[in-house]
């Protein structure tokens, strides 16, 4: 009858249940797996096995019944083939009853424990797919398996030959595989019936099952001969039916172009599989499943009874298996054989109980013995003393090398992702050869009848798929996610599976991280340290070869040229390390290198775009745009400027913008192309939509601090029309969308503002803008299938007017505000507000700058009118009104420096006021208007109020000392203007010197001369000429004065201070040399006037010593005039840049000139009166002398043309 595990001991899978524990467990129990180990020992050789259910529908494990002696098994038990509530739904499963294992066995196994596939695990197969590469060097049977690589993972399923060439025969699929058969291996391939002996053993185990879990239930009469032949048909028929292979996998019925068009027994997929939870990168930690009953009826079910995670020795194997496991009493656990007692064990079958209790960790075997279906005796038989049988000794060690060589000669040569490899050996032969069935079907006409391809495909993007939901805990693994995607929609047709090839393209550009910061070069490592041993479709791998010839793909001519590899004998399996890989098989998952931001978002981009002409390609409508011919550049609509109404239209523009905002938040919906809201379609066209519109502010943003401002516009433009597109298709607008928005406004803003401040490039920029990609055209045309992509139009717009650019600066800022106000993102985004109200302050001030320069030119150029006309009052409305919202806006965010930085320019803007008010009237009748002092007053309180925001000038010490810098100048043109066109016909003299005196020492006290910066000796010029000023202004007060004895005392003692503190100013400066000695001079001739007021000779004389000590003191200044004249002589003169690079104005020959005809003339005349005086003096001893010597100086004097009469 033959071996019994040759004839029946198959446990044929069925469906899975619920997680659970060790072994059989019910379906209620823990889903926390119970991991369980064991290391054998025997025959010496040490043999390490551990195994840990990761999955089990089994009930609860039972003890076994042991049948009486002399038990019929032909008779079938009261319970045979019936459902029991002691099994559970497995049972059937269990005692040997569904159907047979389906192709795609592995695949439900990866589907349900995808977090294994492509990382832990080696090998993920059914129990009997293992024991069959493990008997290879064993047996004589054929093996026939398909191999498939992810990652590091390799799959085993059973090829059927004989079930695919009937189905060949039937519906023409397969032709190719089976000619190509046919014309290499068997060239008179036949189907071959199995025998009536291979049903009735097959019976008979599964009654004698039955009679072990229901020992005392009736039996009933063997059937007849009829009856039995109908229960062998059966059996045959639901094994045919069991193994049918699917049809060349179809897009599920949601999935595919047409709505009509559904494959028998499937129910919709889900449209939200892809976008909602898998291409999103959802937080949940289970993907959500990609068949339904539908799907699974096509083979893609996990249909084993158990799900273990089996270590053998090195190997990580992932093992499905529906062996019977009864338990309980003196047996905890024991696998329960049936064999015929006429027959001895084999080694086959030794190896086939050894491998089952070790995989599912069993450390007993009960063997029941039988003759013709009769009941002979029972035998216990330890696991670990299955090799010693007799008749069925065989070296686990041997066992163990032979799973290490099988897995080698796979891993080297099955090195694509995606491709289908077959493995095989024929009858009776002892060369393996490995084919690769992938590059077989593609020299067909259709690559898609491979049915692999469908399953590899998903199998590939749901691993993917986990692994971009770590993908923050994991960067590492970004080259493998890459590599999966790209295997995947490289195995599709774009035309059937639009929805899986746009949810991977997706993903793909999900993996770039667009607004990751600036790296090093070294910092991109981490991306390319990847341990997985992943490889890409593109690599042609060369096999293993090591000194000993392991193993061969030259093709003799008996060899089979189409092979990828071949196993010459399969005695070499037997072979320690025979096919143990000596080179490293170079890795092509690593994560591509963007060296700039621009390349990143470019691939990005490519991405995105593939995923939307899949979306678009799978909506029909008949209305349906045009396709985009790439020759012939989408035509932009722009609006004339005028018909705009300049910053009118712009009004208008905004105020309709805000209230598309504001019906965003009711969640209004229109798309042109007619897709209906929350299909797949919908959902993923959504995701690469903001996908694209992320890209392109990215690309603005990278322009931006190139100072390429044209192309940041064009990108930021784009960036625009794809949330306005959003826009249109969102039924519920998220926040964290509304902030996106809020920031490509921003950024809009920026750049429009560096346009208006870089209008010397305007050419390159407008170029820069214009230009487009054929990429970036075909993205727009997806945008117009949904709307018009004007909704920020006037935000994009690249004017040539300067107030234009700046004011739709201003109006981006203020529509991101606006937003920002809308949902509460205001307190949810504080920094992103804060920045907003900056740059709205900013381009305020920057308007308000521009208004108030236009003003002044129009002043300038008012030379005639003797009003202030109506257009400059306009543009200073316009001004302040810009700088008291831009003050408001720092003021919010408690910005103090800028605020002080605004309310410096409003000084300013009121002191041009002022000038403006300066001008009318004639030059020479001209007095100190009160429109002047008001705005100067104004000016002042506006510098004092920047002085109070600052607090103290550790703030900032620059903005500071401007500010008291400003106000100092205005304080000091308050008084200057107030001394030179005194307002008498409104003010008495005495009250106007007051004033300008208060004005002049307010100026001193904002002018710092003691500290060091850049404007020190400008500080110190100021002060000067204060100092000078005053001290004219009282020397003139004493000369008009008469009366009041104490207020000309007064006015002397302030005039002298005056002109010495003057003194000691314009001697620190280098450059005023004409103002240090017209000082002098004035001193000189203040003596002179205190002379005549007094009566004594020894009085004059006194004074006349004191002014002739001052001409003296003149020599610093003339020492400074004449190195300057020498410069002067000695600069060349063809040299015509130096005087323009020298910061200290140029010498006034003329001043210079006529200051030193003043000096010889009063020096003459000092000199003139001191000898006079001395000569009439009575002491002539001491005065003799001097008067003798000053003669010489007089007569020296080249003024003196007369000898006076002593």
């Amino acid at each position: 009858m033959g071996d019994l595990k040759e004839s029946g001991a198959e446990a044929p899978p069925a469906g899975a249940g619920a997680r659970g524990g060790l072994s059989l467990l019910s379906q209620g129990d823990s889903e926390e797996p119970c991991a369980q180990g064991s290391a054998l020992f025997l025959g010496g050789n040490e043999v390490k096995s551990r195994a840990v259910v990761k999955y089990s529908s089994a009930p609860p494990r039972t003890a076994f019944a042991r049948l009486e002696e002399k038990t019929d098994l032909k008779l079938p038990p009261a319970n045979w083939l019936r459902e029991s509530a002691k099994l559970g739904p497995a049972g059937t499963t269990i005692l040997g009853n569904s159907k047979k294992s389906k192709p795609f066995s592995s695949f439900g196994m990866a589907y349900d424990f995808i977090d294994s596939v492509g990382n832990d695990v080696d090998v993920v197969s059914d129990s009997e797919n293992i024991k069959k590469l493990l008997k290879i060097p064993y047996s004589k049977s054929h093996v026939s398996m398909a191999v498939h690589r992810i990652g590091r993972t390799l799959l085993l399923d059973e090829l059927d030959i004989q079930e695919l060439f009937m189905r060949s025969s039937q519906t023409g699929d397969w032709t190719w595989l089976k000619e190509f058969y046919q014309r290499l291996i068997d060239q008179k391939w036949q189907r071959k019936k199995k025998s009536k002996e291979h049903w009735y053993q097959k019976a008979i185990l599964s009654k004698f099952l039955y009679y072990s879990i229901n020992g005392d239930g009736a039996a009933q009469p063997v059937p007849s001969a009829a009856e039995q032949q109908e229960s062998t048909s059966s059996h045959q028929t639901h094994d045919s039916e069991g193994a049918s292979w699917p049809a060349p996998f179809e897009m599920p019925s949601s999935v595919s172009e047409d709505p009509s068009a559904s494959s028998q027994g499937s129910e919709p997929l889900e449209p939200s599989y892809i976008v909602g939870h898998v291409a999103s990168a959802p937080k949940e930690q289970n993907l959500t499943t990609l068949f339904n009953d539908g799907e699974n009826s096509q083979g893609l079910k996990n249909d084993f009874v158990r799900n273990i995670l089996w270590t053998f020795e090195d190997i990580h194997m992932l093992v499905g298996s529906n062996m019977p496991i009864f338990g309980g009493g003196r047996y905890p656990a024991v696998s329960l054989r049936l064999r015929d007692n006429n027959k001895p064990i084999n080694v086959l079958t030794g190896i086939d109980y050894w491998l089952d209790n070790l995989i599912c960790n069993v450390p007993e075997l009960v063997m029941c013995f039988h003759v013709n279906g009769i009941v002979q005796k029972y035998e216990m038989i330890k696991t670990e003393e299955i090799p010693n049988l007799e008749n069925s000794n065989f070296s686990t060690k041997v066992i163990k090398d032979i799973a290490q060589n099988i897995l080698s000669f796979l891993k080297s040569n099955c090195t694509k992702e995606g491709h289908t490899y077959w493995l095989f050996k024929a009858s009776g032969s002892d060369i393996v050869k490995l084919y690769d069935l992938t590059t077989l079907c593609e020299e067909t006409e259709d690559k898609y009848q491979n049915p692999f391809t469908m399953p590899v495909a998903i199998l590939l993007y749901k691993v993917a798929c986990n692994m971009m939901m770590k993908k923050n805990q994991n960067k590492k693994h970004y080259g493998t996610i890459r590599t999966l995607l790209l295997n995947c929609v490289k195995l599709l047709d774009k035309s059937r599976h639009p929805q899986i090839i746009a949810s991977a393209n997706y993903m793909l550009s999900e993996l770039f991280q667009l607004d990751e910061p600036k790296k090093e070069e070294n910092s991109e490592s981490p991306l390319h340290e990847n341990s997985d041993e992943s490889y890409s479709e593109e690599e042609e791998e060369m096999p293993d070869s090591d000194e000993n010839g392991s193993y061969s793909t030259s093709s003799d001519p008996s060899d089979d040229n189409k092979a990828v590899a071949i196993i010459k004998s399969v005695g070499e399996l037997s072979v320690p390390e025979k096919y143990k890989s000596i080179h490293q098989i170079r890795p092509s998952c690593a994560f591509p290198v963007c060296h700039d931001t621009e390349e990143r978002c470019r691939l990005v981009l490519s991405y995105v775009l593939e995923g939307l002409k899949s979306v678009d390609n799978s909506i029909k409508k008949e209305s349906d745009l045009p396709a985009a011919d790439p020759s012939t550049p989408i035509p932009l609509k722009y609006e004339d400027e005028s018909a705009r109404g300049g910053p009118e239209g712009l009004e208008k523009q905004m105020a309709l913008f805000l209230d598309k905002m504001g019906s965003l938040q009711k969640g209004n919906y229109s798309s042109q192309s007619g897709m209906i809201p929350g299909s797949w379609q919908h959902k993923m066209k959504l995701q690469l939509i903001l996908k694209s519109s992320k890209a392109y502010y990215v690309l603005s943003d990278a322009a931006m601090s190139l100072q390429k401002y044209g192309r940041a516009l064009r990108y930021i433009k784009l960036a625009l029309q794809s949330h306005d597109t959003y826009c249109c298709l969102c039924t519920n607008m998220l926040s964290e969308v509304l902030l996106f928005l809020s920031q490509y406004l921003t950024l809009c803003g920026d750049i429009q503002l560096m346009l208006a401040q870089n209008a010397n490039n305007r050419a390159a920029h407008l170029e820069e803008f214009h230009y487009q990609t054929k990429e970036d055209q075909e993205i727009l045309h997806s945008l117009h299938r949904e709307s018009s992509c004007q909704g920020f139009a006037w935000a994009t717009d690249l004017s040539t007017d300067l107030e234009s650019q700046l004011s739709v600066s201003c109006k981006c800022y203020e529509a991101a505000n606006e937003i920002l106000q809308f949902s509460d993102l205001k307190s949810q985004n504080p920094e992103h507000y804060v920045q907003v109200l900056k740059r709205m302050g900013n381009i305020r001030n920057e308007i308000g700058v521009f208004y108030m320069n236009q003003a002044a030119a129009l002043q300038t150029e008012r030379i005639v009118s003797k009003s202030v006309s109506a257009a400059e009052q306009q543009l200073w409305k316009k001004s302040f009104s810009c700088f008291e919202k831009g003050i408001h806006n720092f003021e919010s965010i408690d910005d103090a420096t800028n605020a002080a930085l605004l309310l410096c320019n409003t000084g300013r803007l009121m002191r041009i006021c002022a000038q403006a008010h300066c001008s009318v009237g004639d030059e020479f009748k001209r007095e100190f208007s009160p429109e002047e002092g008001l705005y100067y007053n104004k000016a002042v309180d506006y510098y004092l109020k920047a002085l109070r925001s600052l607090g103290t000038r550790d703030i900032h010490p620059a903005v500071w000392d401007s500010v008291n810098w400003e106000l100092s100048t205005t304080y000091f043109t308050m008084a200057t203007l107030q001394q030179d066109y005194a307002p008498l016909s409104r003010k008495a003299q005495e009250q106007i010197e007051k004033e300008v005196s208060e004005a002049m020492m307010k100026s001193l006290k904002y002018c710092d001369v003691d500290l060091v910066s850049a404007r020190q000796p400008l500080c110190q010029y100021r002060a000067a000429t204060i100092h000078h000023r005053l001290a004219s202004m009282y020397h003139s007060c004493l000369r008009n004065q008469v009366g009041d004895e104490h207020l000309r005392k007064q006015h002397r003692v302030l005039a002298d201070l005056h002109y010495s503190k003057a003194v000691k100013l314009f001697q620190l400066l280098r450059d005023a040399p004409c103002e240090l000695l017209r000082v002098q001079l004035e001193r000189v001739a203040f003596a002179e006037f205190q002379m005549t007021s007094q009566n004594s000779n020894v009085g004059k004389l006194k004074t006349l010593s004191g002014a002739l000590d001052i001409m003296v003191r003149t020599e610093h200044a003339f020492q400074l005039i004449r190195k300057e004249l020498v410069e002067e002589f000695d600069q060349p003169k063809g040299d015509e840049t130096s005087p323009a690079a020298d910061s200290s104005p140029s010498l006034n020959r003329e001043e210079v000139i006529k200051l030193l005809s003043i000096f010889e003339s009063r020096l003459s005349f000092l000199l003139l009166q001191s000898i006079k005086l001395l000569s009439s003096t009575k002491k002539k001893t001491s005065g003799g002398t001097l008067a003798i010597t000053l003669k010489k100086m007089y007569f020296s004097n080249p003024t003196s043309k007369s000898t006076p009469s002593f």
